[in-house]
């Protein structure tokens, strides 16, 4: 089985911008923690990142028929861009949204996804932790 994890706009920002929301962990300790849950699952796991509307959509069009489920967090393309909603709307695997803040406590733009209708489900505020739930999620969905 192989997992596609996409991050989008900032996410490789962690520990740098806003510590009081995301916390202190770097980028680079999630990519690890995603690895690390992946291979305690015995799943293959690809990790991309981009803060280019562009290249998610290049991204998820490249691994179609090649996944057997999405985790994406689109950071702010969650709230506006319908085009890589339009993008996840066209593969037919469990997608799973993650959001590491819980978005809804936050602003009131940030309560609006725009991406989560065409995904299997949505996972927000419980850090890290979320992207294993999702890698779970989509395991036991097989």
């Amino acid at each position: 089985m192989k997992i596609l994890v996409i991050n989008g706009p900032n996410i490789n920002f962690l520990g740098i911008r806003e510590k009081a929301i995301y916390g202190e962990q770097n980028y680079e300790a999630l990519v690890s923690y995603i690895q690390d849950e992946a291979l305690k699952a015995n799943v293959e796991v690809e990790v991309f990142q981009s803060n280019y509307e562009g290249a998610i959509i290049d991204k998820l069009q490249e691994t179609y028929g090649k996944v057997d489920g999405i985790v994406i967090n689109p950071g702010a393309f969650t709230h506006y861009s319908y085009a890589v909603r339009d993008a996840l709307a066209s593969i037919e695997v469990p997608k799973i949204e993650v959001h590491i803040s819980n978005v809804h406590k936050r602003e009131e733009f940030r309560h609006t996804s725009v991406t989560a209708p065409v995904c299997t489900g949505q996972i927000v505020g419980l850090g890290f932790k979320g992207y294993a739930l999702a890698i779970d999620a989509i395991i036991s969905s097989k």
